[in-house]
């Protein structure tokens, strides 16, 4: 009887995951544990080392342009992310991973017009407890604050800011972090904030949402992205390198 209750069980544990493979294996990262950059943004927390000039095949579902109609600001949002999330010896970085295709995507949809939150006034300054307490919806908080990047830049180095240095990037996105910057309707650090957020959810994000070109994120991080279950790996005691799978190849098969 305890053998048959054993079997039973055993068989339910198995049967569950394939049924919730999402909740067991994942879909979104939950936690993304730190970000990269250099000198104020922090270092690359990866645990295997990748090139990016290995010719590999291109596994990015959703390229294309979805908000942004203006080549300039596109530019800008690409050289702030970059330095939030640079290229080094570990991987690729932002624009290696398409991340800028991924916030723009954000942009276009229910994120980026505040479709499920409730938008309407007073509008009092918020603390710092209780996140932006703005009018302006959050692709609104974008064009501000991509505009206001480039015209710091131009009145600081006389120069658009993808020409700037990358020092001189930091300087620029520093003053912003820390609310040093001016903007109207919305705080500079909440900008900041903002894209900061974006810039790691679309290094960590299924690719079918524009970023992680390749699953380079995940593999950077031996992260299994959105396996449908762990039968062969549940019960090893020791680390399980697994291959990572895409929503792509779910949508695919289904």
């Amino acid at each position: 009887m305890a053998q048959k209750s054993k079997l039973s069980r055993r068989k339910f544990i198995q049967n569950s995951s394939y049924a919730a493979g999402g909740i067991i294996g994942g879909g979104l990262l939950g936690s993304l544990g730190g970000f990269l950059g250099k000198e104020i943004f922090g270092h690359k927390t990866a645990t295997t080392s990748t090139t990016q000039t290995k010719s590999v095949a291109d596994e990015s579902y959703n390229h294309a342009f979805m908000y942004f109609t203006n080549p300039a600001t596109f530019e800008v949002l690409k050289s702030a992310i970059e330095r939030i999330y640079p290229e080094d010896e570990n991987g690729p970085g932002a624009t290696g991973l398409g991340v800028h295709f991924f916030i723009d995507h954000q942009l276009a949809g229910a994120y980026g017009q505040n479709a499920r939150e409730y938008m309407q006034g007073p509008f009092a300054p918020g603390s710092n407890f209780q996140g932006y307490q703005s009018p302006l919806k959050r692709h609104q908080v974008f064009d501000v604050g991509l505009d206001a990047l480039q015209t710091y830049s131009q009145k600081q180095y006389k120069k658009d800011f993808p020409d700037i240095t990358d020092e001189q990037k930091d300087t620029t996105l520093k003053a912003f972090a820390e609310d040093k910057v001016q903007l109207k309707g919305v705080t500079s650090k909440t900008f900041f904030s903002m894209l900061r957020a974006l810039t790691l959810e679309g290094v960590y994000s299924d690719p079918l949402y524009g970023g992680n070109r390749n699953m380079q994120g995940w593999k950077m991080k031996k992260y299994p992205g959105s396996q449908m279950a762990y039968i062969q790996q549940i019960e090893s005691k020791k680390f399980q390198s697994i291959k990572p799978q895409s929503l792509n190849k779910h949508f695919n098969h289904s």
